[in-house]
């Protein structure tokens, strides 16, 4: 889901619009932004919804992939993840993934992938046992908030993507290993979750409680706590404030606007606050991150 303001700019926003004007089915739509021995980068706008049937694909390469907006169930190891913006979508080169989305309309991801060979060589130099993912996805976690960053940064900057890629694959690597498969969380708390992603999504900037995030979830506080992150691998409040620093890195990055005017446009009230919090995720202030993005 995209605000108002951005429905004019966003790629999934204007598809989303064609879809209903059009009547048609949704379907995903990749564009090429780099390429390189190896590896290519990939902008994928999808406009599957609950009404779409979940589709089926072959992975001919390795595939690390940002979400940047939406939500769908991913299953590629297991018995399914449900990914939001921030998440890391995983696939082995020669698996088969399939995508749903039962609880909302469209996605769009920033795919790096990656030819077996230039795999093999990363995961090796990475430390991995093996080329091949065990679980479907990484949480937005704060060891890859800065690379995650630049990856957004590099939609307008193609030449720096080579870069991310590797870096990003190496850290991923280094995260990975082996994961116990289970049989996920049930459809109903994906369902629940789903419901409070999208409305934190489309309204990040404004305040949210605890208790009106699990009332939305038809929740007690300390079952959706639990729920959240058993579906997400990270608490509502990591969630939503690791989104809001995502979009003030981004703000940072492509426009001059005061570092104070952007502290409260994401949602922070106080800018001490705000500085402390992005020297913790990004290691560097909003200042510093500025000259160097």
């Amino acid at each position: 889901m995209v605000t108002p303001q951005a429905s004019h700019t966003d790629p999934l926003a204007r598809a989303l619009r064609r879809k209903a004007a059009s009547g048609g089915p949704g379907v995903a739509v990749p564009r090429a932004v780099a390429a390189g021995d190896g590896w290519r980068v990939m902008d994928i706008v999808c406009t599957s919804g609950p009404h779409d049937h979940p589709f089926e694909e072959p992975l001919p390469w390795t595939a690390i992939s940002l979400v940047l907006s939406g939500s769908f169930v991913y299953r590629n190891t297991g018995a399914g993840s449900l990914m939001s913006p921030g998440s890391l979508v995983l696939g082995s080169a020669g698996s088969t993934f399939e995508c749903s989305h039962p609880y909302g309309e469209g996605d769009r991801c920033l795919s790096f992938q990656f030819g077996p060979e230039l795999f093999e060589r990363l995961a090796h130099d990475g430390g991995a046992r093996r080329a091949v993912f065990d679980h479907d996805r990484v949480p937005p976690l704060r060891a890859l908030a800065s690379l995650t960053a630049r990856a957004r940064t590099a939609l307008g900057r193609p030449d720096s993507f080579e870069e991310v890629a590797l870096e990003l694959a190496g850290a991923v690597v280094r995260l990975g290993g082996s994961r116990r498969r289970d049989a996920g969380p049930p459809a109903r708390d994906l369902a629940r979750v789903s419901r409070v992603l999208r409305r934190l999504e489309s309204s990040s900037a404004e305040p949210q409680t605890l208790g009106e995030l699990a009332s939305s979830a038809g929740l007690s506080r300390y079952h959706f706590l639990r729920t959240f992150k058993a579906v997400t691998g990270v608490t509502p409040h990591q969630w939503l404030l690791r989104a809001r620093l995502r979009d003030a890195a981004q703000r940072l990055a492509a426009s001059s606007a005061p570092i104070t005017d952007i502290a409260l446009d994401v949602g922070f009230a106080d800018l001490s606050n705000f500085i402390r919090s992005f020297r913790a995720e990004f290691g560097v202030s909003p200042r510093a991150y500025r000259l160097t993005a």
